[in-house]
């Protein structure tokens, strides 16, 4: 029990952590016997519903992300834009979203400092140099967060199917050795009776 437990420690994992699906090459590595089979079978079936609750999150955290980046990339561009305005130039006339279904017109002056939405309803200010770099910094986190998650999830789709297969495998064995055993009682059967003289 204690080698299973190193070796699940020691088992290769991608960059994030997800562990590798153990590619069934011999089946006889993991099963002696087909006693063993109904108990790898299952662990093999957990291991898949945990690789599919995984690749769920990440379908959902690719959602997300696709949602938040947009919203980013257009307040870094309004910053960026703020930040081109001169002292003393005239005010602009800006409509913006209130609500969903709500607007209002607002005079916007040169100005040095932005107020950003961090979320749970708090806002700050930052000054515009700093609120372009924390946008940009954030936007390049959620680009890469998002291509880790793609990655990962082409990774666990992988992990899915190898387990699909191993479990295929064991399954497949299991059907050969019931029939192995099958013919192998027919056949004893068949040199008892034969055996046996009539008389």
């Amino acid at each position: 029990m204690a080698d299973k437990v190193a070796k699940k420690d020691n088992a290769p994992t991608n960059p994030r952590g997800i562990p590798h699906a153990p590619f069934v090459d011999k089946v006889e590595d993991y099963v002696t016997s087909r006693a063993d089979v109904e108990t790898t079978l299952k662990s093999f079936q957990e291991m898949i519903s945990k690789y599919q609750f995984m690749e769920q999150n990440m379908q959902r955290r690719i959602v997300g992300l696709n949602d938040k980046m947009p919203d980013i990339q257009k307040t870094l561009e309004t910053v960026q834009f703020l930040k081109t305005r001169k002292p003393g130039s005239e005010p602009i006339e800006a409509t913006f979203e209130l609500n969903d279904t709500l607007y209002a017109k607002a005079h916007i002056p040169p100005t040095d400092e932005v107020y950003l939405w961090l979320g749970a309803n708090v806002m700050l200010s930052y000054p515009i140099d700093e609120a372009e770099e924390l946008l940009s910094t954030k936007l390049s986190a959620a680009k890469q967060n998002k291509a880790n998650c793609e990655e990962d999830l082409d990774f666990l789709r992988e992990q899915i199917t190898t387990m699909e297969v191993a479990t295929a495998r064991v399954y497949n064995w299991d059907v050969t050795m019931k029939r192995k055993e099958k013919n192998e009682l027919e056949a004893s059967e068949e040199k008892g009776k034969s055996g046996t003289p009539n008389g």
